[in-house]
């Protein structure tokens, strides 16, 4: 399994699709996937990527915003819990369940919340409005351990300016999957986005 703080968002998957992207993903380098709870059918889609490939990747949830989705992903046997928001009690029942918590935050007040709760890693949210000067001025305050993800306005040509910023990883959506893009597309940018992150 790949180390690159990367985690692909697949909003709006379906579950006949889900393994032929997932492969592709993990083809191009990324090790870490996640499935928003609001795409269609979504248990089914991670179940399907957890059989095929849960051994060399993370897959997981996104759009988790409350407990019993917590043990509903955690059953199918993902390891990947990923929220919008911070709430402690999902951020709580994700670690008791052995998994992966990446919650949502958008003001030190969140992160700080979120860390105290047991996050494994802070999801910065929507990034593109929280912007460089933002990540900078929480990189000052927040425990330099604790990893920082953006996601929102992520792409290949951008990467370089959030590292240098202050964050960790990046959540990629909709600039890598779309409904409707081809697998050969996905396959490409994914491709692009490794490079880029490589060359950081």
């Amino acid at each position: 399994m790949s180390d690159r703080e990367l985690i692909a968002i697949l909003r709006g998957i379906t579950p006949d699709e889900s393994v032929a992207v997932a492969k592709a993903l993990i083809d191009a380098g990324f090790s870490r996937i996640e499935v928003p709870l609001n795409s269609p059918d979504p248990l089914t889609s991670i179940k399907r990527m957890v059989d095929a490939v849960g051994e060399v990747a993370q897959v997981g949830a996104g759009t988790v915003l409350n407990t019993e989705q917590v043990e509903a992903v955690a059953a199918t046997g993902a390891k990947l819990i990923v929220s919008p928001n911070t709430n402690a009690a999902v951020i709580r029942r994700t670690r008791e369940l052995g998994l992966y918590s990446y919650p949502g935050v958008m003001t030190p007040t969140e992160c700080f919340a979120a860390i105290e709760a047991g996050a494994t890693g802070l999801k910065l949210f929507p990034a593109d409005l929280v912007g460089m000067a933002g990540v900078k001025a929480f990189r000052a305050v927040l425990p330099p351990e604790m990893k920082l993800y953006a996601v929102g306005g992520v792409a290949a040509d951008n990467l370089g300016h959030w590292r240098s910023a202050g964050v960790n990883g990046f959540g990629i959506g909709s600039s890598l999957y779309k409904s409707g893009r081809s697998l050969d597309e996905v396959s490409r940018i994914a491709a692009q986005l490794v490079s880029a992150y490589d060359a950081l």
